[in-house]
């Protein structure tokens, strides 16, 4: 650590003063924290505890919890519940991160169903042991990622899902058309605790730290009202733990790279590409081997694959054989028809207006990802399924043929058409295809009301 910027005491401000007053006592900002002058610590190695207390990164800590927000831990204490306690009880908890006696609290177990079927188990720390999570990483994270593997894209600074993809597509076009994908099982939930605080230990001297992260990996876990104790893994859904898992996947980036391997990894997400299929056999037999003997972790054998990239799915795309095309994958395309049936299902008593509202954010967020395909007919076709799904939804919300030929009619369809279509007796779905409907509810129709688009061109 580098232990070379002024280190300062803390104590909690009260509300800040109207924006016409003086600031009260020092007041420097709307967060909890606040800086009274100090003596300075020791510029040490062994003086990291002081540099994730300082205020800066306290602040800077704070608000990156408040921003991903996340529901209470087992105290039961939100965001917004967090804020005043720490008012009142910073002092106290700063004194015990730096004596090294802080001591966690067990985290909440919560079960999320996973895209391609089963359970994720997360474990919700509070919001308190969030925070201090969140500042131990910013300080970890400062020094530790400059040494990870450039072939390593997930949960780090500057890093995405995208350029992942990216990069394997650039290896399949340079000839590299078999890919190993090796899939961890449970990994998060079986990573050796002994051999990752080696690890740790290896680039953090100072005692409290090292304490304090053993501290959080034997925190427990409450199911059902009962603490069970955790003597493996590192719990997903607390900040630190991403940080953790590239910790221990880094012996398994610098394995590929001492190899030769041209590979990407995504957190437990990895993929090695190699020219021939004999190749990718023996490259799987050798790694797997690695990782169980070395790293003490388990390959999923019924999930991990040597293929044609064609054949597998990575980050949720899938990339031609020759490397020409980033498509999406069938697996996420499926889940996406199955998000927007929920959100778009005929049983709701919304309006058109209150419905594309709600579709807005989730489309929004979808293109932003999967945008990045190379496939624009797929994204316009998706964006005219969806169309279609919404004039189904009006069709049945008009009930009964005078309604929907008013409303035909108000929307200048003529009134032959009108009245043909409004005494169908056709199913809502078929309907929605009906000429009629069509020039009634047109495209821009929904553009007008905000309904994002899922293709957008580079010219525009």
């Amino acid at each position: 650590m580098s232990g070379k910027r002024q280190k300062i005491q803390y104590s909690l401000a009260l509300e800040p003063p109207d924006r016409g007053e003086a600031p009260a006592s020092g007041y420097q900002g709307a967060e909890p924290f606040v800086a009274k002058p100090g003596s300075k610590s020791p510029a040490s190695a062994e003086q990291t505890m002081e540099e994730v207390c300082e205020r800066e990164n306290l602040e800077t800590a704070w608000k990156n919890v408040r921003r991903n927000k996340g529901g209470p831990g087992v105290d039961g204490m939100t965001i917004d519940d967090a804020k005043d306690y720490l008012r009142e009880h910073w002092p106290s908890i700063r004194s015990q991160l730096l004596e090294g006696t802080y001591q966690p609290q067990p985290v909440k177990r919560v079960e999320i169903p996973k895209p391609e079927g089963g359970i994720r188990k997360l474990g919700v720390p509070c919001v308190v042991d969030r925070l201090i999570q969140q500042a131990l990483l910013q300080v970890l994270q400062a020094d530790w990622d400059p040494t990870f593997s450039e072939h390593s894209y997930g949960f780090r600074p500057g890093r995405s899902a995208h350029q992942a993809v990216a990069q394997a597509q650039s290896y399949i076009a340079e000839g590299y058309s078999i890919v190993v994908d090796i899939d961890l099982e449970k990994f998060f939930d079986r990573v050796n605790q002994d051999r990752l605080m080696a690890g740790v230990a290896e680039r953090v001297s100072d005692k409290r730290v090292l304490k304090l992260i053993r501290a959080f990996l034997k925190a427990g876990v409450i199911e059902n009202g009962l603490v069970y104790p955790v003597d493996k893994g590192t719990p997903q859904g607390g900040p630190l733990s991403p940080l953790l898992s590239n910790l221990v996947l880094d012996e398994l980036d610098k394995e590929l790279t001492r190899r030769g391997h041209r590979f990407c990894r995504y957190a437990d997400d990895c993929n090695i590409y190699v020219r021939s299929r004999r190749a990718g056999e023996r490259v799987m037999a050798s790694v797997a081997r690695f990782l169980t003997t070395k790293l003490r972790l388990t390959v999923n054998e019924t999930k991990s694959a040597v293929a044609r990239p064609e054949e597998r799915k990575f980050l949720g795309f899938s990339i031609a054989n020759d490397g020409s095309e980033r498509r999406i994958a069938p697996q996420a395309l499926m889940k996406f028809k199955t998000e927007i049936r929920d959100l778009t299902r005929r049983t709701l008593s919304l309006s058109l207006l209150q419905l594309i509202e709600k579709l807005a954010p989730y489309l929004t967020g979808w293109r932003g990802y999967f945008g990045f395909c190379q496939t624009p007919r797929v994204l316009t076709n998706l964006e005219a399924w969806i169309r279609r799904r919404l004039r189904s939804y009006l069709w049945r919300q008009w009930q009964n043929g005078y309604k929907r030929f008013k409303e035909l009619r108000q929307r200048g369809v003529p009134k032959f058409h009108a009245a043909v279509a409004a005494g169908s007796p056709t199913g809502y779905w078929r309907m929605s295809g009906h000429p009629a409907v069509q020039q009634a509810l047109r495209n821009h129709t929904f553009d007008s009301l905000g309904l994002p688009r899922l293709y957008v061109s580079a010219q525009a």
